[in-house]
Order: C-alpha cells, then structure tokens, then sequence
C-alpha cells in the first residue's frame, strides 16, 4: 500500500488537545466541515435555486431540505471513511479497483471539478460585472488571480484557509439574513413548501428544477475532498480516539451543512418572496434578479447584499474545488503537481469556454453554460456516491465502524434516489423529451 498522505503538507498538522473540555475539542475539529458546506452553497445553486422560487413559490423548499438531509448522511460517510481508514476516497478507488474502474472514475472526477470551477469562474465574473462594471470576458480572466491567495493561505497554515473560508460564509449569511428582512416573506406558505406535494412528480418542468437544484446542492467532488481534510486533524488513532474523530467531525459538518441549507432556502425564498408573489415567474438569471431585486423591494441595497454574496460565495468555492482537484489527482494516479500549476491548469479549463461564450453570446450565454455545469455535476453524482458507499459498508476496510444494518437502508436508499434521478435527466437530455 502507498504510504503517501493525503494533502501531506497538512496531514495531521493540527493538534487535538487532550483531556480537554467538550467545547475546546469541537473548536479544534471544527473547519472541514465548513470547507465542504461551501460547495452546496456556490453560484450553482442559486440559478436552480432562483428558478425554482420564481416559477413555483415556496413548494420545492422541500427538495431542499432532503437534498441537505442527504448531504448530511454522505458527509458524515466521508468523514468516517477518512477517519477509519487513513486513506482519501480516491485513494481507496487506486488501490482496491481494477486499473480501468480507476481511469474512469478519474476521468469522472476531473469532469465534476473543471464543472464545478466553471460555476465559480461564471459566478464570479456576474458579481464582478453587478458590481464594479466589469465587462464579464475580463471578470473571467481576473479569477485565474485567486490562485495567488489560496498560495500564500496554504504556506500561512491550513487554519488560516478554514477562517478565511468561515468568514466569507458568514458573510453570506448576513447578506441573506438582510435579504430575508427586507422580502418579508409569508409564514405559512413557507412552513408549507416543507411539506412534498404529488405535483412534484406530476410536473414535469418541476421536477427538472428539482433534479438540478439535488444536483446543486449535493456535490460529488465533496466526497472527494472530506475525506481527505478530515485526516489534518492529529486525533489519537486508538479506537476510542477514532470514535472521538467522527462524532466531532460529523458534528462539525452537520452545522456546517445546516447553515448551507439556510442559505439554500433563503435564495428560494427571497426569489419567492420578491418574483413570484408578484407575477415574475421566470427569473432564472443571477443578472436579472440582480436588477429586478432593488426596484421591486424597494430597498437600494438589497441588489449589492446579493451581488456581495455572490462574490463571496464564488470565492470560497475556488478554494475547495482546487483542493478538491488537488486531492483527486494525487489519489488516482499518485502524481503531485505544484499547487500553482494544479490551480492554473483547471482554472484554464473553466476560463476557455467562459470567455468564448462571454465574448459571443454575453451574459445570458454564461447563465445557460451555469446551469449546464450543474447539470454536469449532477449526472456525475453516482460515480462518487456508489464507492462511497461501497468502501463504508465493508468491515474489510472500515472493522467495527462499518454501516450497520439501518445505515445501510439509509444510504442505499439515498444513493438509489439520486441514480435513478439521474437516469430520468440523463432519458430527456438524450431523447430531448
């Protein structure tokens, strides 16, 4: 078995204090699960997320709430799996598959991260654009300058990576939290778009959004990444001290997660709230939110508190898509690059079809290419759900931690939902039904 570690210029690094009090030792824990909830709240999902309030009101808050439900569970996996064994998901893939089911998840795995980079790219260029007016050909090549931060954070300290990230979620949570103040969106159908109604599987035009907004919100490349991040922490490798690990770990996550969905659920409800309460059913463009926002709510500044939260948001997303990316190309094929030429080579990847359809076809060319990649990302979903769960589930390689009976029904069940959900996309894109 290879003895490299992954993202060994952090493995471990941070030191989990014994005999501590309860509150210290999740304060050490706490980080990872903050870099991955950053990847179910990215510029991806706010187009499902405005289409869906805008045409549909509050009913699809519901497949919200069950994808985070279902993130939660996928995380928590990926914590144990990282945790249990040593090893990142990729890895276990290199050395437990045939060398041809490694090739192509690899190959699956480099589509999600330059679909998922392509998001942030776009993202980041719309809120550079909304805000300080630049042209959106020149906001996509200015992102490639991000490379420069995620450096100098990764030789400062993998804690200083984990604050940066924390404080530009927080700053999307304040952003929305205004965002909700102002909209002032009705109680009751809120509460009610909890509750799933038939219609979801009757309308079909529904059901698209749904099946983008699950694959929006939970991220294949996630999976990836947990389970390597999880090992920065220098936790005792007894059993207890693993036990210890995942139940800290998973906690870190689910908060993390829970306020992910909050942010989820607030752009659907802002879109809500705002379009569809009255009569704009069709907005489904990050731009055209932006200028119908202000005028409509009549509130200057609820037009920039959303363009700030974009631009946060697709910063913080760049980060864990390049350690995302960093992870899956060690694991698979043990090769290690220098971060700078790792970074540069996705970031090009996502940069040549953006400024190509930025410069043709504009700003509504770039929200189509948005949704596409969220479309990639979700049919790219089971690749990394199934080993997932298939490495979990085995005492092989997980002894007394592996899934028990119940946990196996869940995530089964959750795996099953989202392939067969895929299926059907994958059936109309296909047929063009």
């Amino acid at each position: 078995m290879s003895t490299l570690k992954s993202l060994s210029e952090v493995h471990r690094s941070i030191v989990i204090p014994k005999n501590a009090s309860f509150l210290r030792k999740m304060l050490a824990f706490t980080g990872p699960g903050y870099l991955v909830a950053v990847g179910y709240m990215d510029p991806g999902n706010w187009a499902t997320d405005l289409a869906g309030g805008s045409a549909f009101g509050y009913t699809l808050l519901f497949v919200i709430l069950l994808s985070s439900i279902f993130a939660m569970f996928l995380q928590h996996l990926t914590v144990k799996l990282g945790v249990v064994t040593g090893r990142d998901l990729a890895q276990l893939c290199r050395e437990n598959f045939p060398l041809w089911v490694n090739r192509f998840l690899w190959a699956m795995a480099e589509i999600m991260i330059i679909a998922c980079d392509l998001a942030e790219v776009i993202g980041t260029a719309i809120a550079l654009e909304l805000l300080f007016g630049i042209p959106l050909a020149i906001g996509v090549v200015i992102t490639a300058v991000d490379v420069l931060l995620l450096l100098f954070l990764q030789k400062k300290g993998f804690r200083w990576l984990e604050a940066l990230v924390m404080v530009l979620i927080g700053t999307v949570v304040v952003c929305f939290a205004l965002e909700m103040f102002f909209s002032q969106p009705a109680v009751a159908p809120l509460l009610a778009g909890f509750v799933p109604v038939t219609q979801l599987f009757t309308n079909q035009e529904m059901l698209l959004i749904a099946v983008g907004i699950l694959g929006a919100t939970v991220m294949p490349h996630n999976l990836y990444l947990h389970s390597a991040i999880v090992q920065t922490r220098a936790h005792e490798t007894t059993q207890k001290g693993k036990k210890e690990a995942i139940k800290f770990g998973t906690l870190d996550s689910t908060i993390a997660l829970s306020i992910a969905f909050l942010v989820n659920a607030s752009i659907l409800i802002l879109s809500a709230a705002t379009f569809h309460a009255r009569g704009y059913g069709n907005v489904a463009e990050i731009d055209q939110a932006y200028q119908l926002l202000a005028p409509l709510l009549g509130v200057g500044a609820a037009s920039v508190l959303f363009a700030v939260a974009l631009l946060a948001s697709g910063q913080n997303s760049t980060i864990t898509a390049t350690l995302a990316g960093q992870v899956i190309l060690e694991g698979f094929l043990k090769v290690r690059l220098k971060p700078w030429v790792r970074r540069l080579t996705t970031r090009l990847l996502a940069i040549i079809p953006a400024v190509i359809i930025a410069i043709i076809f504009g700003g509504s060319g770039l929200s189509r290419l948005l949704i596409f990649s969220q479309v990639v990302l979700s049919l790219q979903l089971p690749f990394a759900i199934w080993p997932l769960v298939y490495f979990t589930s085995r005492k092989k390689h997980m002894g007394v931690f592996a899934n028990r009976a119940w946990m196996k029904g869940v995530v089964f069940t959750i795996a099953g939902v989202i392939t067969g959900l895929n299926v059907w996309l994958l059936t109309r894109i296909v047929t063009g039904a």
